[in-house]
């Protein structure tokens, strides 16, 4: 009778611990992705104002950046799914952005 008691205490132990990593992980890859990708935006956005794109394409892309900025910041603060959809925005963004060249 003692053996099963004392296992369920370990194994509840080993379920939080794993959802630990797990939520860890997700602001991690959130916060590395909204800043990789508000970057990138920066980055295009320098270029295409640097060159002889209208003036929507170079903003366009620096909106997107910022919201992938903002998405950075909710991703470390443990807010992953608003991330995601920041994320989501932001790319959509920029791309839309893209069409106007």
């Amino acid at each position: 009778m003692n053996g099963p008691a004392n296992s369920e205490p370990s194994d509840i132990q080993e379920e939080y611990d794993g959802q630990v990593l797990d939520a860890r992980r997700a602001r991690w890859t959130a916060s590395g992705t909204g800043a990789l990708l508000a970057l990138a935006g920066l980055a295009a956005a320098a270029l295409r104002a640097a060159g002889s794109a209208p003036a929507l394409v170079p903003a366009a892309y620096a909106f997107g950046a910022a919201v992938c900025v903002l998405a950075a910041v909710l991703g470390s603060r443990g807010r992953t799914r608003r991330a995601l959809w920041l994320l989501i925005v932001g790319v959509m963004v920029m791309a839309l952005g893209d069409q106007f060249d």
